[in-house]
């Protein structure tokens, strides 16, 4: 590309570059690398703490606060960005290592910025179990910050791999790259724009040439109904795409982003340069990318095919994620994938559709128990769906707004899945319905909503759900046949004498979740 009015000819300059221009739209600079440590398990559910922090409510979570210290050894810093810093922490019991973002609340000066950390949390709660996307294990806030303990990923940045090897051979990236373009995907079937793709918040896993990448920092990310379209002018200098420099975009606007991430994964360098923040708009909005300078000659047209269509001017002819995953270049080993990948919410709702019907009432009892920022995603989706305002989602409407998560379904299948969530079996599927189908399963994690499950079943709390109890609580729900009570039994009761324990009760409700099941004996 040259090195053209004393700009950085390397990619290893870019950031100093960055820095001295102050030319990021999105305040918060990229994190430190992490350093290495074990892989990130789920640390135990925190049993609640009686002190004098839990009669409050926190101003920006919105819940009694509580000391992250009382769990949560402090370490040293990894990194920092305008309003809070990363530490590494570790959990007291198990003595596993997570990464923790503190956020200091006197920073969060007015309204919009509180919002921001909530919408953040209530983000990071939505795309839970995305293998590509940071886990957030718990939030925490107290007077002075709010403490969101993750994952931690021992890798270190993209930024820096790219840095040390100048570019990547074409599998490499295509690789890389796959996993990038599903965490579009995936955040946009789940209703959800990031806004500040680029390679500084993509972490990686492991010090693995082959670890897997986990997308990170969701502080500018928004919530997204179909049509929707957003004017504030967000994002990194040299990844924002030109719509959301004209202030009039969606979510194609992620995927000039990703566009712009292949471009450097091939090359080492941007594909829009300037002098300084405007003179990188500019050439944003010109939309000259060079494919001649070295090294675009020995690569592949397949590979420039795909760039340039990731990073076409207008966003209605820009491709999709889902485009992408599917271009030629993308495939694995030459191959298209075997099937397109699930929604996450629709491969929720096929799980869900296969569980016996007291895992059902289960999962009704442990969702009518979540907090608001853990189930704000799927409220979002769910009123999406819901044209009509009516408080329930018809069939006419699931299979309207299926389409618009990226699926295609047989009608057949639509009238599967509304059968399977509409539990009451009144022919439409009521919010709680949608949040009980639709909800991650790693909700079963917590000791307490399982009990809370359990006791529901168990009303005279004598420890066992008895056949009584059980005939009782599904005809509730339309339910409680002998014949369906008889399969319940047979299927949970493994000790045979009748009535169903709580560790029994454990075992089925995470049956099908090997996550869980390893994750308890690990402990």
């Amino acid at each position: 590309m040259g090195n053209c009015n004393g700009l950085p000819s390397t990619l290893s300059q870019l950031r100093s570059y960055d820095n001295n221009n102050n030319d990021s739209l999105s305040s918060p600079p990229p994190p430190q690398p992490l350093p290495p440590q074990q892989p990130p398990q789920q640390p135990p559910q925190k049993q609640p703490q009686h002190h004098s922090l839990s009669s409050n409510i926190g101003r920006v979570l919105g819940r009694p606060m509580e000391d992250v210290r009382e769990s949560y050894i402090f370490g040293r810093e990894l990194g920092r960005g305008q309003f809070g810093i990363t530490y590494l922490v570790t959990h007291k019991q198990t003595k596993l290592n997570f990464a923790c973002k503190s956020i200091a609340t006197r920073k969060l000066i007015n309204q919009d910025d509180i919002d921001d950390v909530r919408r953040e949390v209530q983000i990071m709660h939505h795309l839970t179990g995305n293998s590509n996307i940071v886990e957030l294990k718990s939030a925490f806030e107290d007077r002075h910050s709010v403490n969101l303990i993750m994952e931690l990923c021992a890798g270190g940045e993209l930024f820096d791999r790219i840095i040390a090897k100048g570019h990547y051979s074409e599998r490499q990236a295509a690789k890389l790259f796959r996993q990038i373009v599903t965490v579009v995907y995936n955040c946009h079937s789940m209703g959800v724009m990031h806004r500040d793709l680029k390679p500084e918040n993509f972490l990686l896993l492991s010090s693995a040439d082959d670890s897997p990448l986990k997308a990170t920092d969701f502080g500018l990310s928004v919530f997204i109904k179909p049509g929707e379209v957003f004017r504030d002018l967000v994002g990194s200098a040299y990844y924002v795409a030109p719509e959301v420099l004209r202030r009039s975009y969606r979510a194609e606007a992620d995927v000039w982003s990703a566009g712009v991430i292949l471009y450097i994964l091939l090359s080492g360098v941007p594909p829009f340069w300037g002098e300084n923040e405007q003179g990188i708009f500019d050439s944003i909005l010109r939309g000259n990318i060079d494919f001649t300078s070295d090294p675009w000659p020995s690569i592949s047209n397949s590979a420039k095919d795909l760039v340039k269509k990731m990073l076409r001017q207008d966003p209605a002819e820009r491709f999709s994620a889902l485009d992408a995953l599917n271009h030629p270049w993308m495939r694995e080993d030459g191959e298209a994938p075997d099937k397109p990948i699930d929604i996450a919410v629709l491969s929720r709702m096929k799980q869900f559709r296969a569980m016996n019907k007291l895992k059902k009432v289960a999962l009704r009892v442990i969702a009518e128990n979540l907090s608001e920022e853990e189930i704000m995603g799927l409220k979002e989706m769910f009123k999406s769906m819901d044209t009509d305002n009516s408080g329930t989602i018809t069939f006419e409407e699931l299979k309207a707004g299926l389409p618009k998560l990226g699926t295609k379904l047989s009608e057949s299948e639509v009238r599967q899945l509304m059968e399977a969530a509409d539990v009451d079996g009144n022919g439409t599927i009521d919010y709680m319905e949608f949040i009980t189908a639709t909800m991650h399963m790693n909700r079963m994690e917590k000791e307490d909503h399982l009990y809370k499950a359990f006791e529901y079943f168990d009303e005279d709390k004598s420890g066992y759900i008895t056949t009584e109890e059980l005939e009782q609580a599904l005809k509730k729900y339309n339910m409680g046949d002998e014949k369906t009570i008889r399969e319940i039994i047979a299927e949970v009761d493994t000790d045979n004498d009748g009535r169903i324990n709580y560790d029994e009760f454990a075992a089925m409700m995470k049956k099908g979740n090997p996550d869980l099941v390893s994750n308890r004996r690990r402990r």
